[in-house]
Order: structure tokens, then sequence, then C-alpha cells
């Protein structure tokens, strides 16, 4: 396909899946915002609110910075949530998820209601209480990234279950997610990081009506290939994305070649 100046160069499908793969990183980013921000209308047109999970990574920023511009969208009829949250880290980290969103988006636009992931000293009752608020109504949209191992938000290969009975978890961090955290210049070094973390699960993430995952860089290429062409399997987790009904992906040619 011949693109225009802010169109794909490349769109396919793998499975379900629409891949839509830009020339930079910006576009792919921007292309990303305005689909969610497209859910996000359609929602509150449907039934005069929304809901939507969002993932706090690097990769996420032109994602985010699109949507922090979107017009049309009342923020104040929308519930958000986030996919994780490192245990172990002090409240004022910078590197919390919760804080994440909130410098990156949800101060600028201001959420009706914001729920964040707060594992304190009982990881396991924050977990059942995060999953009593996902489960009051339904996602809208689920702005996800992939990681470098193929996680999806900390469902790395090792705890990843395609039908996991819990909608939220404790899971171990794997070497390569914690290597990914040093690399994207969140932590010093991999001790730094921690090895324990909150969750949402492959199947709370695959219930969004609306998934929207933006994978730019170089870092990502070995992830979106199995994603997109390897079997579809917990040894990359991204991989189940092919059998959502509306899941749309934007990488840059960096991540694709």
């Amino acid at each position: 396909m011949t693109a225009t100046n802010t169109g794909p160069v490349i769109e396919r499908t793998a499975g379900n899946l629409e891949a839509r793969i830009y020339r930079d990183r910006p576009a792919a980013g921007a292309a990303a915002a305005r689909v969610a921000a497209e859910a996000l209308r359609s929602a509150l047109a449907a039934r005069g609110a929304a809901s939507a999970v969002f993932a706090a990574a690097p990769s996420q920023r032109e994602t985010l910075a699109g949507l922090r511009a979107a017009a049309g969208i009342d923020w104040s009829r929308v519930t958000v949530f986030h996919m994780d949250e490192y245990i172990g880290l002090p409240a004022d980290a910078p590197q919390r998820f919760g804080r994440f969103l909130r410098e990156e988006l949800w101060d600028a636009v201001r959420p009706g209601a914001v729920h964040v992931i707060d594992p304190g000293d009982d990881p396991e009752a924050e977990s059942a209480r995060y999953a009593g608020l996902l489960g009051q109504g339904p996602i809208d949209l689920v702005c996800l990234g992939i990681g470098d191992n193929g996680h999806l938000a900390f469902n790395d290969p090792p705890v990843a279950d395609f039908a996991d009975p819990l909608a939220v978890k404790v899971v171990e961090l794997d070497d390569a997610c914690r290597t990914q955290q040093v690399s994207d210049g969140c932590f010093a070094t991999l001790a730094d990081v921690p090895a324990r973390a909150v969750t949402l699960t492959v199947p709370t993430l695959m219930a969004g009506r609306t998934l929207v995952a933006t994978v730019p860089g170089r870092n990502k290429r070995a992830a979106l290939a199995a994603a997109l062409d390897g079997p579809i399997s917990e040894r990359c987790p991204a991989s189940v994305l092919r059998t959502h009904p509306a899941c749309t992906l934007f990488a840059d040619v960096e991540a694709y070649q």
C-alpha cells in the first residue's frame, strides 16, 4: 500500500488482529490515539459513560499525548484504571505506574473516577479489591503495549495464563521483563527493579471491548514478530491479541522490520 504522509506504510492482518505500521513512532502513537479516542466517544454516546484501562510505559507516551489533545471526550464521565504496579516501591517513587499515568494523562483530562493500584503491605488483598472495581461494569477501552519478552501488562511468559481464573494477581517478574525496565531508563540497575508486581491478568485485558496496542521501537522486533506470526501461546503472551474481535496494533517500521 502506498502511504500518505500520516497514513500507515504497511497494513496487514494476523488472525483477527489488524496491524498498522507507520513510518515513525509519533505517527504510530497519533494514529493509536485516534482509534482510542473514538472508542471512548462511542461508549459515551451509547451509554453515557465509559471505562478504560491504560498501560504505563515509555512506549505509550505518544498515544497518551494524542488522547490529551483529543476533542469531544467528556472525561468527567470516564472511569480509568491501570494495568499493573510494582510491589515494594514507596508511594512517591517516580517509577510508580499510577504516578506515570497521572502525569501523562489523568491530571490533564480529569477523569470522573481514577482507580489506582496500591499494593501496600497486602498485595493479595489489593488484587482482590481492584478486581472488584474492574468487575463493576464493562471495560470499553484497553490501551496496551507489548513487552520485549512478549508480555501483556506483567503477564510474563512464565506466569501468563490465557484461561487465568483470577482477574488481578500477584506475579514474580522474569529477568527479561526487569531488564527492560532498565533499558527503558526507568531504573538505574537491575537490582533496583522490584521482583514482584500486581497485574491484571490476560482474560481481564482481553475482556475489553476495544483494544489498542502501541508497539514502537527496535527493541520490540522479536516480540512483535512472535505476536503476529508465531504460535498463539503463553510463550509469547501478546500472541493472544490475534484472537480478540476488536484489536488494532500500531507500530513503527523500526519495530516491524
